[in-house]
C-alpha cells in the first residue's frame, strides 16, 4: 500500500512511530507536517488537539482524498471522543487508543467488528469494538522526517518516548486516560538507538516524554532512580548534555540522584507542574500534590543548581478571585525562572470535560466577562487572568523584565487564542454530549 501519515504543523513522535510500524510491513509510507492532498492509497491523520476537528484544512483534504477512493484513517490523541471525530470529519474509521497493533489491520482490511481499538460508521450508526490492546514496547524504528533538524517544539526537534502511563491522575490530563496509569517501559538499549538513528537523520536537540519523565522504568510507583541516571547518562553521550532536556517532572518524582542527573546530564532545567497556588483548586484538579510540596521541590532544585520553571492552569471551573490571588501569591514567592500560562481546557473524556459539561456557562469562567482592570480589552475571566499572570510572572523572576508594547501585544493575542480555542472546543463537547 501507499500511504502518507499526516500530522499537522508538528510531526508528533507517536505518527512517526507509527509510520515506521507500517515501514516494516513493506508499505511504501511518507510522512509529513503539511495538510495537503496526495495520490496515495491511504491517508492516515495523527491529531493531537481538538482544535483540529474544527479545521477546515483538515476537512478538505479527508474529503478530497475519500470522493478520489482513497481511505482515510485517524488517530492520535483525539481519538479518545471517536463521536466527535467521526461526526466532525467523517473518515472511514477512527483508531482509539494506541495504535501499533490496530492500525497495521485496519489498512490490510478496513474497518471491521474483528479488529479492536476502532470506530467507524455504518448505515449511520456508530461501531465501536471495544478497547485497543495495549501496544508491546519493543517497535522498529520510527519513520524519520528528512526535516527533523527544521522541527522546534519547546526547543527541541522531536520529544521521545521512554515509558507510557503516569501514576497521576491530573483531571485536566490525558496521559493516564490514553495510556493508562502503570507504567511500561522500552528497554535503553532501543531507546539509545533510536536517538542514534535521530541524530543522524539531523536531530540536533531531543526531549523525553511520557508524562513524567523520571518514572521511567518505575515499577508498583516505586521509581528506578539508577535507571533513569543511566538513562540520561546514555543519550547525552550521544547528543551531548545540553542538547538534552528533560523537562515535566511531578513536584513528588524527585530525588538528590535525579536533580544531580538532570543538572550533569540536560540542560538544567525542570518543568513542573504547579498548576494553582490554591489547595482547593490543586484538590478539584487531582493534582495530588499541595503547595508545600511545590515550595520544597523547587528549593531543593535551586540546591542542586537547577533553573525551574512552572506551568500554571487559570479559569478552572470553581476558580474564585482569592484562588487566583493565591496563585499570583505563589509566584511572587517563587520568583521562577520561566513561567507558562493557559486557561482550563477541556480535553474529551478527561474530568475536567466531565466537569465543564455539567458547569453552566454563565458560571465557566471562559464565557464571563472580566470587569475589572482590562475590562477595556473585552476579555473573559479567564482570558484576564491568564494575561494578568504572564504579566506578573515577567514582574516576578530572578532577573527582573517589565513588559514592553510588543510583549503586551504577544500576550494579549495568546490569551484570545487560548479563549476562542477553548470555546469551540467547549462548544463541541456540549454538542456530542447532547447526542
Amino acid at each position: 500500500m501507499r500511504i502518507k501519515v499526516i500530522s499537522p504543523d508538528i510531526i508528533t513522535y507517536g505518527a512517526m512511530v507509527i509510520g515506521g510500524v507500517l515501514r516494516e510491513q513493506g508499505h511504501d509510507v511518507s510522512i509529513s507536517r503539511f495538510v495537503e492532498d496526495t495520490d496515495t492509497d491511504i491517508l492516515l491523520l495523527s491529531l493531537y488537539s481538538t482544535q483540529h476537528l474544527l479545521d477546515e484544512r483538515i476537512k478538505k483534504v479527508i474529503g478530497a482524498r475519500k470522493k478520489l477512493g482513497g481511505r482515510c484513517y485517524v488517530g492520535g490523541p483525539v481519538s479518545s471522543h471517536p463521536a466527535m471525530v467521526l461526526g466532525e470529519l467523517s473518515p472511514d474509521a477512527v483508531v482509539v487508543g494506541e495504535g501499533e497493533i490496530t492500525t497495521p489491520r485496519l489498512v490490510a482490511d478496513g474497518p471491521s467488528p474483528e479488529i479492536p481499538g476502532i470506530a467507524y460508521m455504518e448505515e449511520e450508526v456508530m461501531v465501536t469494538t471495544g478497547p485497543s490492546p495495549p501496544s508491546p514496547m519493543t517497535r522498529p524504528l520510527p519513520l524519520i522526517p528528512a526535516d527533523i533538524g527544521e522541527q522546534n517544539v519547546r526547543g527541541a526537534n522531536v520529544y521521545i518516548e521512554t515509558h507510557r502511563g503516569c501514576i497521576g491522575g491530573c483531571g485536566f490530563c490525558q496521559v493516564p486516560r490514553y495510556f493508562g496509569q502503570e507504567i511500561r517501559s522500552r528497554s535503553i538499549e532501543a531507546i539509545l538507538t533510536e536517538v542514534q538513528a535521530f541524530k543522524d537523520a539531523g536531530a540536533h536537540r531531543i526531549s523525553i516524554s511520557g508524562g513524567t519523565g523520571s518514572l521511567y522504568a518505575s515499577e508498583q510507583g516505586r521509581m528506578n532512580v539508577p535507571a533513569f541516571v543511566a538513562l540520561l547518562k546514555g543519550i547525552a553521550g550521544i547528543m551531548g548534555p545540553k542538547n538534552l532536556s528533560s523537562p515535566d517532572i511531578r513536584v513528588d518524582c524527585i530525588t538528590d540522584e535525579v536533580l544531580d542527573a538532570i543538572r550533569d546530564y540536560t540542560i538544567g532545567w525542570v518543568f513542573f507542574g504547579i498548576e494553582s497556588g490554591s489547595e482547593a483548586i490543586l484538590r478539584k484538579m487531582r493534582k495530588g500534590a499541595d503547595v508545600d510540596q511545590v515550595r520544597e521541590a523547587v528549593r531543593r532544585c535551586r540546591d542542586h543548581g537547577l533553573k525551574v520553571a512552572g506551568s500554571f492552569i487559570v479559569g478552572y471551573p470553581g476558580e474564585s478571585e482569592d484562588d487566583y490571588q493565591k496563585t499570583k501569591d505563589l509566584i511572587e514567592e517563587l520568583s521562577l525562572d520561566d513561567v507558562f500560562v493557559s486557561a482550563a481546557e477541556p480535553i474529551p473524556k478527561t474530568p475536567l470535560a466531565d466537569l465543564v459539561l455539567s458547569t453552566p456557562l454563565d458560571e465557566n469562567p471562559v464565557y464571563i466577562p472580566h470587569t475589572g482592570e482590562y475590562k477595556a480589552l473585552g476579555l473573559s475571566v479567564a482570558e484576564a487572568r491568564a494575561f494578568d499572570l504572564m504579566l506578573h510572572a515577567d514582574l516576578n523572576k530572578p532577573v527582573f523584565s517589565m513588559a514592553d508594547d510588543r510583549t503586551f501585544d504577544l500576550y494579549l493575542a495568546e490569551v484570545r487564542k487560548q479563549g476562542s480555542d477553548i470555546k469551540k472546543a467547549t462548544e463541541c463537547l456540549l454538542q456530542y454530549s447532547k447526542k
